[in-house]
């Protein structure tokens, strides 16, 4: 009890004390290392550890996703698959709003993270739907919203983690994610349909089936990214982390050599923000192997997972407490930090009572993101304040309708697990 009070507790509050949350997992590691049974150990396996931890082919997937999201989002690749999502379902009504969720579902599938979507696309989302005389703080919540959908669809960043961590498959969590991804870009769609009776809209833009073709063509290039990074790791023509390399690349290609506006300035800074960004979770990623490593040593995950493969419930109500943890959890943390400190406490308890670790991991990760979109460090609050100059207040109002989809798309991932494991297994998994 003692040992989860320093890891848990003590982090916690180092934590809302203000330490970063690197420099609050570091403490709470050395706290552990005096105090508990795991005392005697050199200092010195700190640093060791975090060199091991990092001299790992998978987590070079990191960086090289990272990158090839902020290549996209430099140029006009994001405001061709915006046009292109807009001639296809725009003539619907609430058009721009459906257009907004399947941009960020193509998008999903090229930068991994809800903030990268949400930076990406969601300017030219709030600025093509204000003109068009849509509402703001609906236009607001509907882009915030559709961010979520970037974490789980793949390339995946909070996927590759969870994967190495949990030594799953990352290109059975990729196909996974599909499905599940697909599922709430249609439950925010209908959400959409919901409050065009509640929220004034302007009249939908006629079809135009060349209007479609036209934008299919300036979009085809940026659209064959995720048929490339999906196809080529399910047919095992290369590795996740290779998807990223190719990925990167052909975002360069495509900026530099065909579309033209990538200059060698765009590149740099793409470079710099790639960079800055890999640095700070590689960091986060090397101290928390430590961390995770002496939860181990002292048997902590050994011990819940005896607790918890000793409760007689029904697995989906034992899931849907662990889902209950990770809402909470993601309130105060990020999605990436979440998962790389509570993956090696909970995971063990999972497999002990029988849940799948593909099932937990896309329900772990789907809970969590929804961080992003929530009070009170939502990142993706943040980006929107920005963005649309609300106040903070009027943009957590604008999201609140847009979370009913969002959790109804994890309970239905609870409820029925093949939602997660029937791709991935069809696919030899």
């Amino acid at each position: 009890m003692l040992e989860l009070l320093i890891f848990v507790g003590g982090l916690l509050v180092l934590m809302v004390i203000g330490l970063p949350v690197v420099v609050a997992i570091g403490i709470t590691s050395f706290i552990a290392l005096a105090v508990t049974s795991a005392s005697g150990l050199p200092v010195e396996l700190m640093s060791l550890r975090m060199v091991q931890t990092l001299n790992n082919f998978t987590l070079l997937a990191i960086p090289l996703f990272i990158l090839a999201a902020n290549i996209m989002n430099t140029g006009s690749t994001t405001t061709r698959i915006f046009d292109f999502a807009t001639s296809l379902v725009g003539f619907t009504k609430g058009g721009l709003g459906h257009a907004n969720v399947v941009a960020s579902s193509i998008f999903a599938t090229m930068s991994g993270t809800a903030v990268a979507d949400a930076a990406g696309l969601g300017s030219i989302e709030i600025k093509a739907m204000k003109e068009r005389g849509y509402d703001l703080g609906y236009s607001t919540g509907v882009t915030a919203a559709s961010s979520v959908i970037g974490p789980i669809l793949p390339p995946s960043i909070a996927l590759v983690v969870y994967g190495w961590l949990a030594n799953v498959s990352i290109g059975a969590l990729f196909m996974a994610g599909l499905l599940p991804g697909i599922l709430m870009a249609l439950l925010l769609m209908g959400m959409t349909l919901v409050m065009s009776r509640r929220v004034v809209m302007p009249a939908p833009l006629p079809f135009d089936a060349g209007e479609v073709l036209r934008t299919g063509r300036r979009a085809i290039l940026p659209l064959m990214m995720p048929a490339i990074i999906v196809g080529g790791i399910w047919t095992g023509f290369f590795t996740p982390t290779e998807a990223g390399a190719v990925a990167s690349l052909y975002a360069i290609v495509l900026g530099g050599l065909v579309y033209r506006d990538l200059s060698p300035r765009d590149l740099y800074q793409a470079f710099r923000r790639t960079l800055m960004f890999s640095v700070a979770i590689l960091l986060i990623i090397a101290v928390s192997s430590f961390y995770g490593w002496i939860l181990v040593r002292i048997g902590i995950p050994q011990a819940l997972a005896a607790q918890v493969a000793g409760l007689d419930l029904p697995t989906a109500l034992l899931l849907l407490g662990f889902a209950l943890f990770f809402l909470l959890i993601g309130c105060f943390m990020s999605v990436v930090e979440s998962i790389l400190i509570f993956t090696p406490i909970v995971v063990p308890a999972a497999l002990a009572a029988g849940l799948d670790p593909i099932h937990f991991g896309i329900v772990m990760v789907i809970t969590l993101s929804v961080g992003v979109i929530t009070p009170p460090f939502g990142n993706v609050l943040f980006l929107m304040v920005g963005i649309t100059r609300l106040r903070y207040s009027q943009v957590v109002v604008a999201v609140l309708p847009f979370l009913v989809p969002i959790l109804a798309t994890i309970l239905i991932l609870i409820a029925i697990p093949p939602v997660a494991t029937w791709l991935p297994g069809a696919m030899g998994y």
